[in-house]
């Protein structure tokens, strides 16, 4: 690469970095009304309270006193029922109609256990129903039911729950688990219970301590958070940080999703949106056994649930861009996939071709070799425009060597004399810049997507055992801007980049200014070993094929590329030009030649003044 490629990455690098620090994200077109800091201080911990109140065993004076009407359901015996499909294994519980424990059956956790999405310790919840005679929380009523322990083969299978309050008045609680898939549908109804209920909607509350299912403790604390979409369709989430986050929404919201960093636990509304929403995604540094703590809290409207349309549905499972466009609008968006301008590449292009070869090639080391390949094959012409312009800057460098020594070390005028020669020969000095630059939002859009893609997750590659995580070939204490480990593919991208570096500066004329470009293009791989140490294996590793399949792509083009028959076609410009038959600059070089030509000027008339200050004295 020339000075002139070079200072467009330095530029292009410097303005996507400026954009992700001071432009974090798009504003919606109708902001949601949102206070982040004015979270009812009682919410969570009156939930907590009232969960931990309601797990006490209860005599029949208590369940009366608690319970009212609906008392003769407050105590009982708890049953399991498991039912499951070949992709989730789920426990109901006869204690409060409700999901109780959910495995996905074909993922582990980073330590090889089952992975556990929901269990009983971790995940609470509160149904909460407004009475006459108060509040009670369906979660704490015994429910009976008929289902047995079943695995789902073809149909999908209903599990109810219904608590009799007294004859012909009950709750029934429906879940429909799918033949396959991973979306629990649910209906709520409250049969024959017009008078006992009191005015104000349904409250439910969720409080899920995430677990750690990935190795990196401290990348799980940045990505859980909480997503939703609010009712006139605004994707937003809570604040994606090692810190604790908060919201309280004054907008109805469509659904939410408890968010670890490959899997979601969402509850999402068929009919009616969610009332007042209010998330919390709390971290505790000193507690490494849970990732975050999430808090939803929302109101499910009573109108809705009188009129037999109380119906929702769950979704326990993977944060998988191909699974989740079908559960729920904008429910893909849980993925993600990079700011607007990137969004559309990996959207539109990445995704489908990572999908379409995952059909063809088993191996994901593999894989990305292949993407490399097909990605590299697109951007040839390109590749190929970049390389004819540094050759015709080689085949012009005898004549800027000349013209250097000739102006001397007068940058203005240097700068002039070289734009007055690419004129001459008809050489764009952007030719070269805008084809790399045309590449750098591939770049970016895998710096994005890489990190989000289940399908890298726990495969293994060479010595990679997880393709998704970062390789600690080395571990050592802690050191500050490297970590405690130091990751091969990482070293292996580095070292290829500083290959390609010095390939280039060996083909590439040293240009005249200030900076060392061609020192420069060594220190920029090494920042970014720094940079992309913690980042997934497979993103680095991707870096370091490109890096190799580039090289040998240069080195092919070389073989046709005729650099006498580019001297020739120059000097037929140069010839053409000065007989006035050539064509006029126009656009940038047109513009900079003008800037050029005024500065030349300036300079001129400044050389003057100073001599007749000279003269005068």
């Amino acid at each position: 690469m020339d000075r002139n490629q070079i200072i467009g990455i330095v530029l292009i690098l410097a303005m996507l970095v400026g954009y992700q620090l001071l432009v974090p994200k798009p504003a919606p077109e109708k902001e949601p009304a949102q206070k982040t800091q004015t979270t009812k201080p009682t919410t969570a911990s009156g939930a907590a309270a009232a969960i931990s109140k309601a797990e006490q065993p209860l005599d029949s004076a208590a369940a009366q006193a608690q319970f009212g009407d609906f008392a003769r359901v407050a105590t009982g015996e708890a049953r399991d029922i498991v039912v499951e499909n070949k992709e989730i294994k789920v426990t109901f519980s006869t204690l409060g109609g409700r999901v109780k424990e959910v495995v996905l059956k074909n993922y582990k956790t980073f330590d090889q256990k089952p992975l556990m999405l929901i269990d009983e310790q971790s995940s609470k919840t509160l149904l909460e129903l407004p009475t006459n005679r108060g509040k009670v929380d369906l979660h704490k009523l015994y429910y009976q039911t008929t289902a047995q322990n079943s695995t789902v083969n073809g149909q999908p299978q209903t599990v109810t729950f219904r608590a009799e309050i007294a004859p012909g008045q009950s709750v029934e609680q429906v879940y429909t688990v799918p033949a396959e898939g991973y979306v629990l549908d649910y209906d709520l109804k409250l049969n024959g219970l017009g008078n006992a209920v009191a005015d104000g909607n349904i409250r439910f509350f969720w409080e899920d301590k995430m677990r750690q299912y990935e190795n990196d403790l401290a990348n799980n604390r940045r990505a859980a958070t909480i997503d939703y979409l609010t009712a006139d369709d605004n994707f937003d989430k809570l604040k994606e940080s090692e810190a604790s986050e908060e919201a309280t929404l004054e907008e109805p919201v469509q659904w939410f999703a408890i968010k670890h960093k490959y899997f979601l636990s969402a509850f999402v509304a068929k009919n009616a949106p969610l009332q007042k929403a209010s998330f919390k995604a709390l971290a505790d540094p000193a507690d490494s056994s849970v990732v975050k703590t999430a808090l939803a809290d929302v109101f499910l409207p009573m109108a809705d649930v009188k009129a037999g349309k109380g119906n929702y549905k769950f979704y326990y499972g993977p944060n998988d861009f191909q699974l989740l466009g079908s559960v729920a609008p904008e429910f893909d968006q849980n993925v993600y996939l990079g700011y607007s301008v990137l969004k559309p590449i990996n959207k539109y292009f990445f995704v489908p071709v990572f999908n379409f070869l995952e059909k063809f090639i088993s191996n994901y080391g593999l894989l990305i070799i292949a993407l490399v390949v097909f990605v590299k094959l697109i951007i040839t012409p390109l590749t190929y425009k970049s390389y004819v312009s540094m050759a015709k800057m080689r085949v012009l460098q005898p004549e800027l060597n000349e013209m250097k020594e000739r102006v001397g070390d007068d940058m203005a005028k240097q700068q002039a004399e070289q734009m007055k020669l690419y004129q001459e020969v008809g050489v764009s000095p952007l030719s070269g810049c805008v084809p790399v630059l045309a590449t750098m939002p591939i770049l970016f859009s895998l710096f994005m997507l890489f990190p989000n893609l289940i399908e890298l997750r726990q495969k293994s590659f060479l010595w990679a055992n997880d393709l998704s995580t970062y390789d600690a070939f080395l571990t050592f204490p802690a050191i500050p801007f490297i970590g405690s480990h130091l990751s091969l593919f990482t070293v292996l991208m580095t070292a290829s980049s500083i290959a390609y570096a010095y390939y280039n500066n060996q083909t590439t004329p040293t240009q005249p200014g200030p900076v060392n470009m061609k020192a420069l293009s060594y220190v920029f791989p090494l920042m970014f070993m720094f940079v992309l140490n913690s980042y997934p294996a497979g993103l680095t590793f991707y870096y370091f094929v490109s890096n190799v399949v580039t090289i040998l792509q240069q080195q092919l083009i070389r073989r046709f590329v005729d650099e006498d028959k580019i001297k020739a076609v120059l000097d037929e410009n140069r010839r053409k030009n000065a007989a006035g038959l050539g064509k006029k600059p126009g656009g940038f070089q047109a513009l900079l030649q003008k800037q050029l030509a005024a500065a030349e000027e300036a300079r001129k008339q400044a050389d003057e003044a100073s001599k007749r200050a000279r003269q005068k004295k």
